[in-house]
């Protein structure tokens, strides 16, 4: 199957853009695989059709993706319109430099529409040695209408090949399912066997995933299965993602529901609403929130749902009131975890905050709040890297100030240091250097002079200064920490 194929299929509605040599569009396809990483050169196989949503692209970042594509051999890029509103010019330009054919997908048209069409073109037509075994083709069926997991889907679709190991990973390594004969790995150990290409990888497409929970059928010994068989099980996998995803919903509306009750809820109503979310009604928990910074919808609960997957057989994942995605979970360490999820999708800057853990339902509400403050301080300090803050690690008055919101540090430093701010720029700035180093130096005047090579009344004399400006008496400890938090509220 070639790229002009896919183009010329007139129920896929794909538009050509950019000039269309007649060369690349012969180009042989062997596959598809969705994405939205910046720089996703080390998921994508040579022929493979690429799939991208265009959530990471911004001005400036398109020849770092499409350089990708091109040393990964791609066949093409299908870029979807909905994003955006069509598909940058820009992204175009980057895509004929290159010579990588590229098209845009209309928002009516899914992706999956286009992975199914591939599929059954590319495989259907096989024999049967290269493609699953007709008996085991009627068993996946079965299992798919009986909504089955993909632990029973990956069993009956690996049965008849003795000793096959094969799983199913997250990018950031978590194991969904595995076949009999394939031994426990490491979440680490399989998210870097995913990352650097060995053995066999194999996108599974389904809709309203995010990035973070994708699944990959993996094989770590490419030669163990024929190829065609192998995207028959992925694409029997995708449906069965898209049925837990729907099977997920209601979950997450109870989620949402118990985001609703935590800001002020009495305890045995929250009691009640953990248990229906599947959690045990007397805790420990730990409460996390998160934030991804992109406008794309879910990313930042996919994110949370993968952390909690690492570590919970249940979680309770959803939104709170105000759109910020929050998770309640068996009180667990998920340091860890969130790194692997953080490092799965690097150029989206994941924010999180988390607390002390909530003895039950009762301290739930407080748990979150601290998460929350967490969450803020995470996004002031490390604006565009992927962190996650505890508040116990706010040790000390300055890491504390950087939970609190901007606009409040701003207004408490207008406030407090008042028409110091408003002077002439120069003498202002004098006068708060040396202010910072005299409460650096514990108010002592003898050691400011000599850090700032001056004579002691002149110290003296632009302390008065600042006391002139600020209303404030630099020989009360109160005053101090009041001018201290001020500086440090930049």
């Amino acid at each position: 199957m070639h790229v002009e194929h896919l183009l010329t299929d007139v129920s896929l509605g794909l538009r050509p853009l950019g000039a269309q040599d007649a060369a690349l569009l012969a180009r042989e396809i062997s596959g598809v695989t969705v994405t939205d990483l910046e720089d996703p050169a080390r998921f994508v196989r040579p022929g493979e059709v690429v799939l991208s949503g265009l959530v990471w692209w911004a001005p400036g970042k398109s020849e770092r993706f499409v350089s990708a594509l091109d040393q990964a051999g791609a066949a093409a890029l299908f870029a979807g319109e909905e994003t955006h509103g069509g598909v940058p010019e820009e992204l175009v330009e980057a895509c004929v430099r290159h010579g990588v054919p590229v098209a845009g997908v209309p928002a009516h048209i899914m992706f999956r529409a286009i992975t199914d069409t591939v599929y059954l073109r590319q495989w259907g037509e096989l024999s049967r040695r290269q493609a699953l075994p007709e008996t085991a083709r009627v068993r996946l069926s079965r299992l798919l209408a009986q909504e089955a997991g993909p632990a029973d889907v990956l069993a009956a679709a690996f049965a008849h090949l003795d000793r096959t190991a094969a799983y199913v990973f997250t990018p950031s390594g978590r194991t969904v399912a595995g076949t009999a004969a394939a031994p426990g790995v490491p979440a680490r150990e399989a998210a870097a066997l995913v990352a650097d290409g060995r053995g066999m990888t194999v996108s599974v497409a389904a809709d309203s995933v995010s990035v973070y929970e994708r699944w990959l059928l993996y094989l770590p010994e490419p030669d163990s299965a024929p190829a065609g068989m192998l995207h028959e099980v992925a694409a029997a996998l995708g449906r069965c993602q898209e049925t837990a995803v729907r099977r997920r919903s209601a979950e997450r509306q109870a989620a949402d529901e118990l985001g609703a009750l935590l800001a002020g809820a009495v305890e045995g109503v929250l009691r009640d609403m953990v248990g229906e979310c599947g959690l045990p009604v007397d805790g420990p928990y730990r409460v996390v929130v998160a934030d991804t910074g992109a406008r794309r919808p879910g990313l930042a609960e996919g994110a949370l749902a993968e952390v909690a997957g690492h570590v919970a057989a249940r979680a309770a994942v959803g939104r709170l009131p105000d759109g910020t995605a929050f998770a309640v979970l068996p009180a667990q360490s998920v340091g860890e975890a969130w790194e692997l999820v953080a490092g799965c999708e690097p150029g989206v800057p994941l924010h999180g905050g988390t607390g002390a853990v909530a003895a039950g339902p009762g301290e739930l509400a407080g748990a979150l709040a601290q998460a929350r403050y967490a969450l803020t301080s995470a996004r002031a300090t490390a604006p565009d890297a992927s962190v996650l803050t505890d508040t116990a690690t706010l040790t000390s008055l300055e890491a504390l100030l950087t939970g609190v919101p901007a606009e409040v540090r701003a207004a408490y430093r207008r406030t407090v240091l008042g028409s110091l701010l408003n002077g002439e720029r120069a003498a202002s700035a004098v006068l708060l250097s040396t202010l910072e180093t005299f409460l650096a130096c514990d108010g002592s005047w003898a050691r400011t002079a000599e850090a700032l090579h001056l004579h002691v009344n002149t110290v003296h004399y632009r302390m008065q200064r600042v006391e002139h400006f600020t209303g404030r008496d630099l020989s009360r400890l109160s005053d101090r920490l009041d001018l201290w938090a001020a500086l440090l509220c930049r």
